[in-house]
C-alpha cells in the first residue's frame, strides 16, 4: 500500500507545500484545539478521543506545512475482514486560515485511497444543510442513502447519511488522486465542512 504523495506548492500562486502524512501523536492536542474551532456547536472532540482513535488503528492522516504545523487532520476506520471491510470516514477538519487551499479536498481523496485499497464501501455523515461539502462527496462517488434527524448535538442539527460504492461495486467509477500542486485559486469545500464525526449524536 502506497503512503499519501507529498502536496507540493503552487509556485506561481505563491502557496507554502503542504505534506500529508501519518498524523503524530503529538499532535492530538492541536487536533482538538482546531476541533473547538470547527465544531463548537457540535461536541467537539478532545485529546483523548484522538488518541483513542489512534490506538484502535484507524487511519489518520495529517496536512503539515514547511515548519511541521499541523494544518488539518483526516480519518478513516474500517472494519471486517479481507474481502469484506466496511470504512467509515471518522473525521475531516482543516484550520480556518489553510482552508480554500484543497487541503481537504487532498486529505478526502488520501483516505478514499486507502478504502479502496480495502475494496471497502465507504460511509460518512454530514449535515444536511453543508452544501460545499455534500457536493464535494458527491463528485468522489458519495450517494444519499438516509437521514438522521437531530443528529449533531447540542446542536439538533440534521445529517444525511451517504454511502461511496466499493471499488469492485463501481468499476467504472472516476478514482482521484491525491494532487500534487494545491491550486490558490483551488474552490474545493473548505470542509470544517465534514461533520462525519462518529459519536456526534450525543
Amino acid at each position: 500500500m502506497s503512503e499519501p504523495a507529498p502536496i507540493a506548492a503552487d509556485q506561481v500562486s505563491g502557496v507554502p507545500p503542504v505534506t500529508l502524512a501519518p498524523l503524530r501523536r503529538t499532535d492530538v492536542t492541536r487536533c482538538a484545539e482546531i476541533e473547538r474551532v470547527l465544531f463548537s456547536g457540535d461536541d467537539p472532540w478532545r485529546a483523548g478521543a484522538f488518541r483513542a482513535e489512534l490506538d484502535s488503528g484507524a487511519y489518520y492522516l495529517g496536512a503539515y506545512d514547511e515548519a511541521g504545523a499541523l494544518l488539518g487532520y483526516a480519518g478513516l476506520a474500517a472494519v471486517g475482514r479481507p474481502g469484506d471491510y466496511e470504512a467509515e470516514v471518522h473525521t475531516i477538519g482543516v484550520t480556518p486560515e489553510a482552508q480554500r487551499r484543497g487541503i481537504g479536498r487532498a486529505l478526502l481523496v488520501a483516505l478514499l485511497a486507502r478504502a479502496d485499497d480495502l475494496d471497502a464501501p465507504v460511509f460518512l455523515e454530514v449535515r444536511t444543510d453543508n452544501e460545499p461539502a455534500i457536493t464535494l462527496y458527491r463528485e468522489y462517488g458519495f450517494e444519499q442513502i438516509g437521514l438522521r434527524k437531530r443528529y449533531y448535538r447540542p446542536s439538533g442539527a440534521d445529517a444525511y447519511t451517504m454511502r461511496r460504492l466499493a471499488r469492485s461495486e463501481s468499476p467504472k467509477r472516476a478514482t482521484g488522486s491525491v494532487p500534487q500542486v494545491i491550486s490558490g485559486t483551488e474552490r474545493g469545500a473548505s470542509l470544517p465542512a465534514c461533520e462525519a464525526k462518529k459519536g456526534r449524536q450525543g
